[in-house]
This record gives structure tokens, C-alpha cells and sequence, in this order.
């Protein structure tokens, strides 16, 4: 299983993106891919942008993920101690979300990201291979 970044997904629905071969890649080998309820909403603030996408976006995210008190705690958590960041909350929980579950995360936002990893957050490789 591998969570989206909306960042991630609005690229992979682009033609010829380096997102779109990484993501044909993920679901020729069988990855199940899913996004946090929070990723989800951002991606669907990306309207029109993610508009004319949405269909192809419903049916490769196979699941979405509910924000829970869990990982509520682990996202202030996050949020706290890289610096309480008022733009970085929404990627906190994000990131919180991809921790419990035990998944990497695909993002083309990777300087953000990876002051989560300390925090047992992993990075999916997204250069195609």
C-alpha cells in the first residue's frame, strides 16, 4: 500500500509526468494505493485543476483513509516538534496518517516530508525506474 500526496496525484493524472510512469509502475506490480481524508480534500481544493481528473482519480485511489484521535495526537505531535509551522499542519496530518498506517508516502513535496521520517514516516521512491 502506498498513501498520495495530493500534490502526488495531481501530478499522476498529468500526461507524461514523471508521477504518471511512477504511478503505472506502482499498479503494474499490484500496489494498492490510498490517500488520507485530508490529502483527499486537498486534492478536490485543487478544483478545476483536479476536476476534469477526478474520475480517473476515484478509481486509483483505491481507499481513503479516516483521520482518527490516533493519529490526531501524532500529527500535533509532529506539528510541535518541527517547529509549529502553521502552513506544515495539514502535511502533519497527512503525514500522521501514512505512520499509523504503516505505509510510505508518494509526494512531490519532499522537502516537507522528510522531517517526518525521524518520526517513522517513509518516503516512497518516486523517480521511475
Amino acid at each position: 500500500m502506498i498513501h498520495l500526496d495530493a500534490n502526488f496525484l495531481i501530478c499522476a493524472t498529468g500526461e507524461n509526468s514523471p508521477e504518471s510512469e511512477k504511478l503505472r509502475e506502482w499498479l503494474r506490480a499490484g500496489e494498492i494505493l490510498c490517500m488520507s481524508a485530508i490529502a483527499w480534500a486537498e486534492y478536490l481544493c485543487g478544483e478545476p485543476l483536479a476536476e476534469p481528473n477526478l474520475p480517473i482519480a476515484r478509481r486509483l485511489v483505491v481507499r481513503q483513509i479516516d483521520f482518527t484521535d490516533e493519529m490526531a495526537v501524532l500529527a500535533a505531535r509532529l506539528f510541535n516538534e518541527t517547529g509549529r509551522h502553521r502552513r506544515m499542519f495539514m502535511d502533519c496530518m497527512i503525514a500522521a496518517t501514512a505512520i499509523a498506517e504503516q505505509a510510505p508516502i508518494a509526494t512531490a513535496n519532499l522537502k516537507d516530508f522528510r522531517k517526518f521520517e525521524r518520526f517513522g514516516l517513509t518516503l516512497a521512491p518516486t523517480n521511475p525506474h
